[in-house]
């Protein structure tokens, strides 16, 4: 088949690769339909996330046909799914919690100790990521082996566009999930922090979830747009002092919830920034948190922090004292997909929620590799590619 393989640093090419097989019996075999590039790819085109290898298989976010079975899956042949991110057993402790993305047992034992030496635990399985996280294959192909696929995919109505569903597989509920740990109460005033997808849809969800005035905080003007047509009130940070806007638009009070949808790879001209950069790219250090150190510092004493952009190693200057002193509460994760799916394919359906704004370039595979150079390249224009095997 053909797929999507990461070689190195801003290197990534459509080779033909085996099919996957049915490996054990709760495996599902999915012909792709439609897949994305997600911004958080993008962490494995810049290599500043840990434990790739040449030859990987890329994509997270995926959809498509049933094509083959094993005896335990509970789908059939012909279903259109939705497949989640995360890979997750649906009986560990974690997942009868509902904490589907801390699964225990979708990492194979052979590829655990990378994550446990860093993070202390094994993470749990995601599709076409580090080998932190299990190494799986991913979307970004024309055949995709899910593993638990009587837990995680979810069966799609027959008549509906693959492009009204597909950020099921991550992004919508991502930025629901952001919206939810910021634990938004009627009449609060949210700042997000990227207007990328996930912070898009975090505003679309904050401003479901009922609050008053939602902020969104950027530099790319198409970006900043979108956001705007949303609902959001805007402030481009190349143009204004973060802080001073925001103390402003909330009567010196300052935000009741922050969302970080930017991650580790943050713009920002302050000299923590700029010396983060420098050791990103020197191999130094991993995570530039310019945009997480600013959320703690502008949301008012009391306030909610919810940090779904993603972070890989270690940040400097972590501004310790402002989370202690001001009483702050910070909720973050990888996203429990499983939780949120059904309720947000309901939305869909009843055209609550829209996701086909998002939408700004339509590929085949073949062009994987120039879809990964644009969006990295162009993000301004480039807001969202679908990739079609």
């Amino acid at each position: 088949m053909r797929a999507l393989t990461w070689q190195g640093k801003h290197d990534v090419r459509v080779e033909t690769v085996p099919d996957p097989q049915i490996v054990n019996p709760r495996d599902a075999i999915v012909e792709v339909t439609a897949t994305a590039i997600c911004g958080s790819d993008l962490h494995l085109y810049d290599a500043v996330i840990p434990g790739l290898h040449a030859g990987d298989v890329l994509g997270h976010e995926f959809m498509g046909r049933v094509v083959e079975t094993g005896p335990d899956s509970t789908l059939r042949k012909g279903d259109k799914v939705v497949v989640p991110f995360t890979i997750s057993c649906g009986a560990c402790f974690f997942c009868r919690q509902a904490q589907f993305s801390a699964c225990d047992n979708s990492n194979p034992v052979e590829s655990q100790e990378a994550s446990e030496l860093l993070y202390g635990h094994a993470m749990s399985g995601l599709f076409g990521y580090s080998h932190m996280t299990g190494g799986y294959p991913g979307g970004q192909a024309q055949y995709v082996r899910v593993p638990f696929s009587d837990v995680g995919p979810i069966v799609i109505p027959d008549g509906v566009p693959d492009e009204k569903v597909l950020f099921l597989s991550d992004i919508l509920p991502t930025g629901w999930m952001a919206a939810e740990n910021a634990q938004i109460q009627a009449g609060d005033t949210v700042a997000i922090w990227g207007c990328g997808p996930v912070g898009l849809f975090a505003v679309q969800s904050s401003l479901l979830m009922g609050a008053e005035q939602v902020i969104a905080i950027d530099h790319y003007p198409h970006r900043l747009q979108l956001a705007r047509r949303l609902g959001a009130r805007t402030i481009d940070f190349r143009h204004s002092h973060v802080l001073e806007a925001l103390l402003e638009m909330t009567g010196g009070l300052g935000p009741d919830a922050v969302i970080d949808a930017v991650g580790m790879e943050s713009h920002g001209f302050a000299p923590d920034n700029l010396l983060d950069a420098m050791k990103q790219k020197a191999g130094m250090g991993a995570d530039r948190a310019h945009a997480l150190r600013m959320a703690l510092t502008a949301v008012r004493k009391g306030g909610r922090v919810s940090i779904p952009g993603v972070y890989g190693g270690m940040a400097d200057k972590f501004p310790l004292g402002a989370l202690m002193q001001k009483g702050l509460q910070i909720r973050t994760g990888q996203t429990h997909v499983q939780k949120y799916i059904q309720d947000l394919l309901k939305r869909i359906l009843d055209d609550e929620i829209d996701t086909t704004f998002l939408i700004s370039h339509r590929l085949p595979l073949e062009d994987a590799a120039k879809g990964y150079r644009n969006f990295h390249g162009n993000q301004n224009d480039w807001t969202k590619v679908v990739l079609t095997p």
